[in-house]
């Protein structure tokens, strides 16, 4: 593994500072105490820093020493924000804030493009700027719209931009990428299905909305069967039925709530469209009235093919090609999305390691995002950073940093 010297000498500073991020958790445009750490250190290290993009988010900017002669600038983002769940973790950096908890790793997003910008700050022989974009709000917030919104595309304009996110179940020491769709959309609806309650001994004077729901779901999964094509990818699921009071009672109302994810907008719309048919056909039927809600997030993340084997090349070169995987689409979602559909780049995977934290020295338990025994593996640190400023200055097109040997 090649890594670089001066990044490797500063590994337990950087795990030092990851951890206290991990000790002091902040929700969704909350992070006001991590964004002042970040800021505080880009600025010590003599970065220029703008605040308030999407409420808390923070952008450092790091021109080359050619910065102006190419014109050319890219753009690497971490998220910063923590999970709304009880940690279960008992070492000393474990969550301070019962309900909060760094339970998907961007603490350790955040030391690992820190380490990053440390380093580019020192050694600035690259022709162009890199911004280094702090994002708040990834789970469930949509900060990365958020950002774009208040112009960051507008005042720090980049031609492409990158993020990476550690993958628990994956040998440690490796990593993955691959074009195209990589995270599928994430959307939500809820269906109410209204009918006539009354005396469940009394069927002949309702209008019962229990099996209108019951058809409703089963119809819903012939959408996927019988109406998307078998080599495209999509999911319906029906995750909550609320209805009823009494067992002898008839209920008023059914509501229907869950999830769709999709890898494309053309198979969005369509299974939107159907949901619409197949409950109206349904609640027809039956003379019921109802309601369909359905709501859309977060867009699919897809890479682009030429970043991507940019990204793949940086990450052969640092680990060995045996060692880069192709990142198998997952329908987990990602806000990193909104970035990939204002411009070109890829979304990146680095392994957190396999099985229990224990055996890597990190006292917690299964290695699994958004488990309450979950902690981000420092030892990832050096790696991360190592391929943030080897990806910045080859798409810069300028010379790399000294490597060192790591077993």
């Amino acid at each position: 593994m090649s890594l670089i010297e001066e990044i490797v000498a500063q590994a337990d500073e950087l795990a030092a500072l990851r951890r206290d991020i991990h000790a002091h958790p902040e929700l969704c445009f909350e992070e006001v105490r991590t964004a002042d750490v970040i800021a505080a250190k880009l600025t010590e290290w003599g970065i220029a820093v703008h605040r308030g993009l999407g409420k808390t988010g923070v952008v450092g900017i790091v021109h080359g020493r050619d910065a102006g002669a190419s014109g050319r600038a890219l753009g690497l983002r971490a998220d910063m924000d923590a999970l709304p769940m009880q940690e279960g973790n008992t070492f000393a950096h474990a969550s301070r804030h019962a309900g909060k908890m760094h339970g998907c790793g961007h603490d350790g997003h955040v030391a690992m493009l820190l380490a990053a910008a440390q380093h580019l700050s020192r050694h600035r022989d690259f022709d162009g700027t890199i911004y280094l974009i702090f994002q708040p709000a990834e789970e469930g917030g949509g900060g990365a719209r958020e950002m774009i919104r208040d112009g960051l595309f507008t005042r720090f304009p980049m031609q492409a931009v990158f993020g990476m996110h550690n993958w628990p179940g994956m040998a440690e020491g490796q990593m993955a990428v691959s074009p195209g769709p990589v995270m599928a959309s994430s959307n939500e609806f809820k269906i109410t299905v209204r009918g006539k309650g009354g005396h469940a001994a009394m069927p002949h004077l309702v209008l019962d909305p229990v099996p209108v729901a019951a058809q409703i779901i089963m119809g819903l999964q012939t959408i996927i069967s019988r109406n998307l094509k078998p080599v495209d990818a999509g999911v319906i699921s029906v995750t909550m039925v609320h209805a009823g009071e009494a067992t002898n009672v008839v209920p008023d109302t059914v509501e229907l709530e869950g999830t769709v994810r999709t890898f494309s907008v053309a198979v969005l719309d369509m299974i939107e469209q159907r949901m619409q048919q197949v409950i109206d056909g349904i609640c027809a039927s039956h003379g019921v009235k109802y309601a369909f809600v359905f709501e859309r997030n977060y867009p699919p993340t897809i890479n682009t093919a030429p970043e991507a084997a940019l990204a793949r090349a940086v990450m052969q070169r640092l680990v060995g090609a045996a060692k880069v995987l192709d990142q198998e689409p997952t329908m987990g979602a990602e806000d990193f999305a909104y970035m990939l559909q204002e411009k070109p780049g890829a979304y990146c995977f680095i392994a957190n390691g396999e099985g229990d934290h224990r055996a890597i020295g990190h006292g917690g338990g299964p290695c699994m995002l958004h488990n309450p025994s979950y902690d981000f593996n420092d030892r990832l640190i050096p790696l991360g950073a190592t391929f943030w400023v080897e990806l910045a200055k080859e798409w810069l097109g300028r010379s790399t940093p000294t490597l060192a040997r790591s077993a």
